[in-house]
Order: C-alpha cells, then sequence, then structure tokens
C-alpha cells in the first residue's frame, strides 16, 4: 500500500499532501491506483485478511499494464497494513514534511477541529458525547514510510544542514550504486 506525492516539484507550504493512493497486487506486483481515499483505507484496514489483488479492482487484470510505476516521479511513501479505517465523519490527513524528513498524520473531526495526537482525540471524543461510542482505537497516528530514494533531487541540492538530508542523501548514493 502506498500513499504518493502527485508531482516532484517541491511547494512553498511548509507540508505537502498526499495526492494518490495506490496498492501492490500480491500476485503481479504491479501498481494498482485507488480511485478514493475511503476506498484505499478500507483495502488497507484489512489487507492482511484479504490481500490486495488486481481483480478487486473493476475491469482490471493481472495482464494489464500497472496504473502507475514506482519510481522517482513522485515521492512515495509505504502504509503499514491493518491501520483501521477513519470512523464516518472523520478525515485522516497524510502530509510529507517541506523537508521531506517524514510524513505526520492528523484527523479532522466532523466539527471541522484538527486533532493531531491521540491525547487530543481522546479529549475530543470526551468533550462531544455524540461521538462517544467512537472507539480511540479506531484513530491511528501511524505514519507511512517516506520512500527515501524518491525523494526530490532539489530538496537535496538546496543544501539542506538537517541529518534527514544527509541521511537521505546517503541512501539515494547506495541505491543509485545497487544492482
Amino acid at each position: 500500500m502506498a500513499a504518493a506525492r502527485p508531482t516532484r516539484t517541491p511547494m512553498k507550504s511548509t507540508r505537502l499532501p498526499v495526492g494518490l493512493y495506490a496498492a501492490q497486487c500480491e500476485e503481479c506486483f504491479k501498481w494498482r491506483l485507488i480511485s478514493t481515499q475511503e476506498e484505499y483505507e478500507d483495502i488497507r484496514s484489512k489487507l492482511i485478511e484479504e490481500p490486495f489483488t488486481c481483480h478487486r479492482k473493476t475491469d482490471t487484470s493481472c495482464k494489464d499494464p500497472p496504473d502507475i510505476e514506482y519510481n522517482a516521479t513522485r515521492t512515495w511513501g509505504i502504509d503499514k497494513p491493518n491501520i483501521p479505517k477513519t470512523p464516518e465523519g472523520f478525515t485522516r490527513h497524510l502530509v510529507v514534511r517541506k523537508n521531506f524528513s517524514k510524513f505526520d498524520a492528523y484527523y479532522v473531526t466532523p466539527t471541522g477541529k484538527t486533532v493531531r495526537s491521540p491525547t487530543e482525540m481522546q479529549a475530543f471524543l470526551g468533550a462531544n458525547p455524540r461521538h462517544k461510542d467512537v472507539p480511540l482505537t479506531d484513530f491511528s497516528f501511524t505514519i507511512p514510510r517516506l520512500m527515501e530514494e524518491t525523494v526530490p533531487e532539489s530538496i537535496l541540492k538546496e543544501g539542506l544542514d538537517s541529518s534527514s538530508a544527509k541521511r537521505i542523501k546517503k541512501t539515494k548514493d547506495e541505491f543509485a550504486h545497487t544492482d
């Protein structure tokens, strides 16, 4: 399962939203675009019990070309399987930090409040009796693993002095020399 930024061009904002969702077929290993975040979350939430295959996507088989290629034209993040599906009325957001050091996960509640941690979510659920039956375990602040080899070269060329930029450059160099 993956979430990808649609372009390699860094934006001026401090965080970059996820623009595409994809799942990899367990049989042919091709990447298939998932049309909505809700559908993606449904697949991801049951991935171990119900592995994703091409036939789960309408009019698609393993014989068809991939919908998207895993390469450095986008920045990729790989989600952990079986993260719970976001409860109805809430929205889970994933964003890449401007320096591409990692993703951040947060939720927007039905009231429009942004919640950034389990502690904040617990406080929100406690203060809103309408949502008291929604278990805290339905919210995961687990972040996707940023695939460092897909981080834009321009981030590295900016000369960021952070340890994450150095780590990314080292990983990219190692990736370029392996066959």
